[in-house]
């Protein structure tokens, strides 16, 4: 990048404080009104379309900034926990299990967390993996401890009761256990009939122990906050739009604020997948849209009446000069306009519904993806292939953290060569802010997100075929893991603040759907690898 700065715009506002004080119902629905009186009359509604999702936004930051397990290094006991992988009949992997053994005072696997690929989900695996579970704990003749938290009365719970798990208290007595604990229990036929509650109420309180280093509790108490306030939020935007829904004719702001609701869930529910004591992932899809809100079409940048505006910028001024004049512009319109980024998953889900990228998508298909496709836009100018990244507008000054450390890693990483492979960066190019989004601009690279690698292992089948001939997973899982370790040595950040930041690209050949590597005599590895 070159120095040729434009001018900053002045800083977003951060996140909201997390607080305990809740929006009622009318608040909401006024804020909600303001922003339409401004759409209306042709103001840019900066002042007040954050302020709704103000509390959202704090919730969301907060909830996902607790404990987790990292991707990359499942197989690790250093920490206490140990892995599983549930495979299918060929091969590919179904979820996992992560799980904390303890001892005394009696035999107990703590269930830590679950994951059902992405893939296989909503195909009723989450339940399997619970049964597996089950057998193993019979196999193993020791105790099943989980922290579910999801509500009794929610439709889910009955996934355990049916499975032989019992709350606490059923063997404790009422009273005996912090009535703010949610642990379910199964006893496997070898301690049936025992009296279970001295050693139940010891392990329990050497979990609590154990959670204090682990922050379990924050986890589960910001998810069920945070889930709370999608629903209230939700709730308001039905109650305001109500009319529009009925008749069948949104507006664009209708469109819009349903849009920026699915998207934020979309992002949390992917987001809180790795939160160390989070059992209840499906707890999320308490939530579920109304027909008429699956149906509308996405919008992804706010309403405004028609009008040429000066955009907020940052970057290279070289690079925005040489953008369509219909970029600079109306660049939201135009940059949302683009061809979709053609990313594997994508154009997997594409086929398998007979649509073509061309195809308008709506906000069920969002939620049915589990990913925002409309988030990366490709351009082409000239011989070169950009990407355009959608953010909230609230992020620059998280782009402009991300574009100084992917400057040093380039300085300190430039003969470095973990697990074989060189490391490159792709910083940000320009940041345009309009319309309530921040469009950043960067290089297409020739690879993909190493997590979307490991999902089209388990999915493609010719994939699978080529892993478990070479292994690639191990390959990229390894690497990712050597890369991250070795740039939080060289530049002084914690591992985990570094994962948060940067997200590591893997080389894969697009067209054909597969990786790019480089085999010899000894060994398989990756030529190279970008951080983004």
């Amino acid at each position: 990048m070159t120095d040729n700065r434009l001018f900053s715009p002045t800083s977003p506002r951060g996140p909201a404080e997390v607080g305990t004080k809740s929006i009622s119902l009318q608040d909401r629905l006024g804020l909600i009104a303001l922003i339409d009186e401004e759409v209306r009359s042709g103001s840019s509604g900066r002042a007040l379309m954050p302020d709704l999702f103000d509390n959202l936004w704090g919730l969301v930051s907060a909830t996902v900034s607790g404990s987790r397990i990292s991707r990359f290094k499942p197989e690790e006991a250093s920490n206490g926990f140990r892995s599983f992988e549930i495979t299918g009949e060929r091969g590919e992997s179904l979820g996992r299990l992560n799980m904390l053994y303890l001892k005394k005072p009696i035999p107990c696997y703590y269930l830590v967390y679950v994951e059902v690929s992405g893939p296989f989900r909503k195909n009723g695996l989450g339940s399997r993996i619970l049964e597996y579970f089950k057998d193993f704990l019979v196999e193993k003749s020791a105790v099943g401890v989980l922290d579910n938290i999801i509500p009794e009365e929610d439709t889910s719970y009955s996934i355990y009761s049916k499975q032989g798990w019992e709350p606490l208290e059923a063997f404790v007595g009422e009273g005996a256990a912090d009535r703010e604990s949610n642990f379910m229990i199964y006893v496997p036929p070898r301690w049936q009939g025992r009296h279970l509650k001295d050693p139940l109420l010891k392990m329990v309180h050497h979990l609590k122990r154990k959670r204090a280093a682990i922050a379990m509790r924050d986890n589960e108490v910001m998810v069920q906050r945070t889930i709370g306030e999608f629903k209230d939020l939700y709730a308001a935007l039905l109650t305001y739009f109500k009319h529009e829904l009925r008749i069948g004719r949104p507006t664009p702001l209708t469109q819009f604020m349903f849009t920026r609701f699915a998207t934020k869930l979309i992002s949390f529910r992917r987001r809180i997948g790795s939160l160390v004591g989070y059992t209840g992932g499906e707890s999320v899809q308490q939530i579920a849209l109304e027909p008429a809100v699956a149906a509308l079409p996405v919008r992804t940048y706010r309403p405004s009446r028609p009008g040429i505006r000066r955009p907020d910028l940052w970057g290279d001024k070289e690079m925005w000069f040489r953008l369509p004049d219909r970029c600079k512009n109306h660049p939201a319109r135009f940059i949302e306009s683009l061809p979709n980024y053609g990313r594997p998953s994508l154009l997997s889900w594409l086929k398998g519904r007979g649509m073509y990228p061309t195809d308008k998508l709506t906000i069920g298909d969002l939620m049915n993806l589990g990913f925002d496709p409309t988030r990366l836009k490709e351009l082409a100018i000239g011989n070169e292939v950009f990407i355009f990244e959608r953010l909230d507008g609230r992020q620059l000054e998280e782009i402009v953290r991300r574009e100084e450390l992917l400057r040093r890693i380039r300085a300190e990483m430039s003969d470095a060569r973990p697990g074989n492979a060189r490391v490159r960066v792709n910083p940000p190019l320009l940041a345009v802010a309009d319309m309530g989004n921040i469009y950043v601009l960067r290089h297409k690279v020739g690879g993909i997100h190493w997590e979307e690698a490991m999902d089209q292992f388990e999915s493609v089948r010719h994939l699978q075929a080529m892993n478990r001939e070479l292994k690639i997973d191990r390959v990229i899982r390894g690497t990712v893991r050597n890369v991250y370790e070795m740039i939080s040595e060289k530049i002084g950040m914690r591992e985990d603040a570094l994962t948060d930041s940067l997200t590591c690209f893997v080389p894969w050949d697009l067209e054909n759907n597969q990786p790019r590597l480089t085999i010899d005599f000894a060994k398989v590895y990756m030529e190279s690898v970008w951080m983004a």
